[in-house]
């Protein structure tokens, strides 16, 4: 009875989300409220089997239609186990908070019930993605959201900027892709299957396949190398920045290794690399928002941060850790983006950080909750992000790894601790610097009730966590009482010295730019060197090099300009014989006429 209830409950919270979709195929598209009810629902009912699953440890696979026959069987399977029960309603409840917000920030879109169908379809897929038992329907799942984020990043496709970062965003994810591409070609011919179960009883995958698996996971979760798409996606609305950082899009990729681990954890090479990936950009992320300007893009980097330390997690062997902050993590990060988009709304659309200022005083409630969301990231103790961060920390303390990336990880989290102060201190502190007369207040429920309830989640989401799916009975500490607060103590240094560094630029000194900083705030001119610096090479070395060297070569020297030298000669030689002397043309004759009896004797 149990198992019937679980998995009705769960195939009901699927035909939910999806009814609005069906709904828009035979009528016009339902209306925006509907679907945010809809979603509503849907969250309500997923906690049901998020309940039982917490009691019972129930999970499930189940076979519905099968797709095709080839050397394998391809069937619809769902795998409701502890990663899709769990990350279901999480992923429901934020995207309710955020429907409801963008019905106020959006109000004036005319196409406003596409933009929150949109919105659905992204969740749904990155449903598909959760819920998948086989590779071809996780890559359907994996390429919708990559659709969808181009079709939302692109929403206000009149402008330039969003079209460029839409298509930025496809090209980096496509990269990605070819990994997970390559992967499951190898699948279907070395080990003859899709399906995750027969896929996992082979833990001895060899390198190449795991790290086509990595490659997908740069790409879809912007770690580094791969990661200019992410700040670039800004230009999307707030919303779609919301839900695309929080619980869709850039969770995909440590999605894909958390369902993989079972053959990445026995692959030394694979977890270094995810290791150092993480290590590597969770730094350089933390290093960039702290010399960012616009508020949408420090918010960004501080995503990228953390998906560099869920990437780092996976490399310490912690799959669950790393599930749990992506969970913890999606609560505050979609409440910070609500609430500068609340900010920029309320400042008549501007982002740079250096021109608002004393914000507190007509958006009390959006600046409390991002106070508490810049609190959670930074990992202030009974936080949601407390609870995740803080382990992750002692994990790398208690593990045998290299000092580097142990040491560039506590960096990043001090760094965290900064560019947190940073934004509350530019945005919220000291007096306005914006116009007079530009700010606009809190206007109603509809703006500010979806920022408090995920601000509600943020606060009681890590106790939720340690109470219901971690071990009653707390392990014996076997660690020092230094590396058990290590987390805190750097967190707390970060935040020491940026507030010190804060309370100096209260006077009026002329700004010195160093070469670190500069290069910082252009992101170590990486976005210079590979869209600009890379694409004008290629084009020089093309027109110039190939190009007219071949034109040159060819079609000009060897061609036309060999005829005309050729030409030349034989008509100066041939202009020196016609002397006008009979003499002369006496013995070319006879000499040709000899030559021709010559060749006819022999």
């Amino acid at each position: 009875m149990t198992m019937l209830l679980f998995y009705s409950s769960m195939m009901a919270t699927l035909l939910i989300l999806t009814l609005p979709t069906l709904k828009s195929l035979t009528v016009n598209t339902p209306s925006a409220t509907k679907i945010m009810q809809a979603t509503k629902m849907a969250f309500m009912l997923s906690l049901l089997p998020a309940t039982i699953f917490i009691n019972t440890g129930l999970k499930t696979t189940t076979t519905h239609i099968t797709w095709m026959s080839m050397s394998f069987n391809i069937s619809v399977d769902f795998l409701f186990d502890t990663y899709s029960t769990m990350f279901l309603p999480v992923a429901l409840f934020i995207t309710w908070a955020i429907m409801d917000f963008a019905l106020w920030y959006m109000a004036s879109d005319p196409n406003l019930n596409k933009f929150i169908k949109y919105l659905l379809l992204f969740l749904i897929t990155m449903v598909i993605l959760v819920t998948a038992n086989n590779m071809l329907q996780l890559f359907i799942g994996w390429e919708g959201v990559g659709i969808m984020s181009f079709l939302l990043i692109g929403w206000w496709h009149a402008r330039a900027a969003a079209n460029t970062s839409a298509l930025q965003a496809v090209i980096y994810n496509r990269v990605g892709d070819i990994g997970l591409i390559l992967s499951l070609a190898w699948l279907a011919m070395e080990l003859n299957s899709w399906e995750m179960q027969q896929l996992f009883s082979h833990t001895s995958a060899p390198i190449l396949p795991l790290l086509g698996l990595i490659l997908a996971a740069m790409g879809k979760s912007a770690q580094f190398g791969l990661h200019p798409w992410l700040p670039a996606a800004m230009e999307g609305p707030t919303p779609v920045s919301a839900l695309l950082h929080s619980s869709t899009m850039v969770v995909a990729g440590i999605f894909l290794l958390i369902r993989f681990h079972p053959a990445i954890e026995t692959n030394p090479f694979a977890l270094s690399s995810c290791l150092c990936l993480g290590a590597v950009t969770t730094t350089f992320s933390a290093l960039c928002a702290l010399t960012q300007n616009d508020i949408k893009k420090i918010i960004a980097f501080s995503t990228s941060s953390q998906l560099g330390l869920m990437m780092l997690t996976l490399g310490l062997n912690q799959p669950d850790l790393a599930f749990l902050h992506i969970i913890t993590h999606a609560f505050f990060k979609a409440m910070l983006f609500l609430c500068s988009g609340t900010i920029i709304h309320s400042l008549h659309d501007e982002q740079d950080i250096r021109k608002m200022g004393g914000v507190q005083k007509t958006l009390p409630i959006t600046t409390s909750c991002m106070v508490l969301g810049n609190l959670a990231l930074t990992g202030t103790p009974f936080l949601a992000g407390f609870y995740t961060k803080d382990a992750i920390i002692e994990a790398m303390n208690t593990s045998h790894l290299n000092a580097w990336a142990l040491i560039t990880t506590l960096m990043a989290t001090a760094l965290t601790a900064a560019y947190s102060l940073r934004l509350t201190f530019y945005v919220q502190l000291q007096t306005p610097r914006y116009p007079p007369l530009t700010p606009t207040i809190e206007t109603g429920p509809s703006q500010t009730n979806p920022i408090i309830r995920l601000a509600t989640g943020a606060i009681i989401m890590g106790l939720l966590i340690t109470t219901l799916l971690t071990p009653n009975t707390p392990q014996t500490l076997t660690m020092m009482t230094l590396e058990k607060l290590a987390a805190l103590i750097t967190s707390g240094v970060g935040l020491v010295l940026a507030l010190d560094v804060a309370q100096k630029t209260t006077y009026f000194i002329w700004p010195h730019n160093t070469k670190l900083h500069t290069s910082l705030t252009q992101l170590n001119f990486f976005n210079t060197i590979i869209h600009r610096t890379l694409p004008q090479k290629n084009m020089n070395l093309g027109s110039h090099t190939a190009l007219q060297l071949n034109d040159l070569l060819w079609y000009e020297h060897i061609g036309p300009n060999m005829m005309k030298t050729m030409h030349m000669l034989l008509t100066n030689k041939l202009s020196q014989v016609h002397t006008g002397s009979i003499k002369t043309y006496l013995s070319i004759f006879t000499m040709s006429t000899l030559s021709c009896l010559a060749l006819s004797t022999h």
